[in-house]
């Protein structure tokens, strides 16, 4: 952990003997030597460098690729007054984000962010929610398993993770290393800063951020979100309403190869294109999934309630005349970054719903691969809708959607509508999405 000066990093899978022995202790798995060693380069002087409690079961690849799931996490954390140990928070946050990771199998990359809505050390801090970049001390090491990297987490403030939503993560980052006092070079966490970058400096949020989003966009292209979606073009007991779809008595979902695309959209938020595309429904898996949610859940994109119950092939393709889209209000904030940061630049953004198997992708006219077109612009593959908006009716959309940035002013439920789209957007309390009949 970090004192007064850079260094201390402690990976998420270490533990260390507590003998003070220089050399490593012979109980753990010949794939922590390389990490261990990477921190004796660092920190000599320190007879224990590994200070975190728990050690992470390690899924072997062999030497040429990534050990495991290829990364390790760190943490630099400024020390408090008169504080002679290191606390014992920040191993928890480790072990729960680790958990995470194996529970859904969901990789950590640069510039991800992870939205925790809950001080870090459960206190009254303002650092609430977490950056991940690339150690910058920590080098990758070879180990008898694979490569290892190093992802340091940093904790940020609920209005830095937005200017991260709404631009990207390793442009905030950049900001941070700038201000001394929000971490510096190294990204130290201090939890108790009380100020934003952008109150300590104003001048960043209109001079870089807001440029930044101009230029650049988004790369964050999908969130796990509590949405829903209904086909006003059908009656509620159609038998292939989105709602109510059914085989025999086996409720359809999203089937395998559904669930695959949907996750590739989600993972495809790093790469920026000259062509955006969507991935293809038979797509393999890559890294790079942002990360929008407190990671103690289940990522959704891999419950088990999207295992196939009827093959692909025999869900077709619906074109619909009018949709009702519903959104809680966390979700529903970040229309305007769908809109302005991600299919003003001609991508695309997936909402995937956490309790259930729905999902609601938002692609711009120079987006391909999409089955919604401008003919058809709203399209469903079984419980998953594309809707593909004009850059005319985006910019409508956003003047009418204005308030979303005041969700202090916000009362709920609230509704947007545009008849001549056939469209209907609702922001609904939260208690509308624990219920499985809505």
């Amino acid at each position: 952990m970090e004192g007064t000066r850079p260094g201390g990093a402690a990976p998420a899978g270490g533990a260390g003997s507590g003998s003070g022995s220089s050399s490593f202790p012979s109980l753990f798995p010949p794939g922590l030597h390389g990490i261990y060693g990477e921190c004796r380069r660092l920190y000599p002087e320190q007879p224990n460098p590994l200070q975190v409690t728990a050690i992470l079961k390690y899924w072997f690849t062999g030497t040429d690729g990534p050990s495991g799931f290829g990364f390790e996490l760190t943490f630099r954390l400024k020390r408090e007054t008169g504080e002679s140990a290191p606390p014992t928070w920040p191993a928890e946050l480790m072990q729960g984000l680790a958990r995470y990771v194996f529970q859904s199998e969901n990789t950590f990359c640069s510039g991800d962010h992870v939205s925790w809505h809950s001080p870090l050390d459960n206190s009254e801090s303002r650092i609430q929610h977490m950056l991940l970049t690339e150690d910058p001390q920590m080098q990758p090491v070879q180990t008898p398993f694979g490569v290892v990297t190093f992802l340091q987490i940093v904790g940020v403030c609920t209005e830095e993770l937005h200017a991260a939503q709404q631009w990207n993560g390793q442009g905030i980052l950049e900001l941070l290393r700038t201000v001394p006092v929000a971490g510096g070079p190294w990204l130290i966490t201090d939890m108790r800063r009380g100020e934003t970058i952008f109150e300590i400096d104003p001048h960043l949020q209109q001079e870089r951020v807001d440029k930044g989003i101009e230029t650049d966009g988004s790369n964050l292209s999908g969130v796990s979100a509590k949405c829903a979606w209904d086909d006003l073009s059908r009656p509620p007991e159609d038998d292939e309403d989105s709602r109510s779809i059914c085989i025999g008595t086996q409720p359809r979902r999203l089937s395998g190869k559904d669930t695959e695309q949907i996750r590739e959209t989600l993972r495809r938020g790093l790469e920026i294109n000259s062509k955006p595309v969507l991935p293809p429904i038979n797509a393999q898996r890559q890294n790079g999934l942002n990360h929008d949610r407190a990671p103690s859940r289940k990522d959704s994109l891999e419950s088990e309630s999207s295992a196939a119950i009827i093959p692909h092939e025999l869900i077709r393709t619906r074109q619909l005349e009018s949709v009702h889209l519903k959104f809680n209000q966390e979700s529903g904030a970040l229309i305007p970054l769908c809109l302005r940061g991600r299919l003003l630049h001609g991508r695309h953004f997936t909402y995937k719903s956490i309790t259930g198997d729905t999902a609601i992708t938002f692609v711009s006219t120079g987006v391909e691969g999409a089955f919604a077109t401008e003919e058809h612009p709203y399209a469903a593959h079984g419980p998953w809708l594309q809707i593909l908006l004009t850059e005319e009716f985006v910019e409508r959309m956003l003047e009418d959607l204005e308030d979303l940035n005041s969700p202090e002013e916000f009362k709920l439920p609230k509704e947007y509508s545009w008849p001549e789209k056939k469209l209907k957007v609702s922001i609904l309390p939260d208690a509308v999405f624990d219920n499985p009949l809505h």
